[in-house]
């Protein structure tokens, strides 16, 4: 009979969770164990990790879920990665497929590109790869298309509560607006000339 490495699932499982972490009974119905074993599975896993000097990984006991984290002395190093330039902004065609996801969503893809004027995939991937944006089911109606929609993470990105906190739209109808958008990008090309 094979010998079943909790810790090594328990590991994965948690990494696959990600910040949602995972709670004790959420554990022990997957280990197929009861949640004393499994508190003392995670017990042992993050005493394992603390004491591994050659791991960056820790256990984090948070509001009732277990979570995988970073050591401390690794910091600087996340820090760097996350200041490197580029790694985290956005092009010009990612935030306006986001600013029209966050006003209109749930959207379509095709309602996106409709309302840009441009495909969009490559901007939804991108998003997506992020997280700020994510599948919020399939609208009715032929092909039933994905809907599109803000994550946790957008709202954390932007700094945001809740999207009540989005700044309001223009209040000029929409074809003024589109006009005065149209206006202000062949300007531009007439301004070259």
């Amino acid at each position: 009979m094979d010998i079943i490495n909790y810790h090594s699932i328990l590991e994965s499982l948690l990494f696959a969770a990600g910040d949602e972490g995972l709670s004790i009974r959420q554990i022990a119905e997957v280990l197929e164990v009861d949640e004393g074993r499994a508190a003392q599975i995670v017990d042992e896993l993050k005493e394992n990790l603390e004491n591994d000097s050659e791991r960056g990984l820790i256990i984090i006991l948070l509001a009732g879920t277990v979570q995988l984290g970073t050591k401390k002395e690794n910091a600087p190093y996340l820090k760097k990665l996350v200041d490197v330039p580029g790694s985290a902004s956005l092009s010009q065609a990612a935030l306006e497929t986001l600013a029209i996801i966050a006003y209109k969503q749930p959207i379509t893809r095709a309602e996106i590109e409709e309302i840009r004027g441009v495909k969009t995939e490559r901007p939804l991937q991108t998003l997506m790869s992020k997280a700020l944006i994510k599948e919020a089911g399939r609208a009715e109606g032929s092909g039933r298309p994905y809907l599109y929609g803000t994550t946790k993470e957008f709202l954390d990105y932007f700094g945001l509560k809740n999207l009540d906190e989005l700044p309001p739209l223009p209040d000029k109808n929409e074809d003024e607006f589109i006009q005065e958008e149209a206006d202000l990008f062949f300007g531009r090309f007439q301004d070259q000339e």
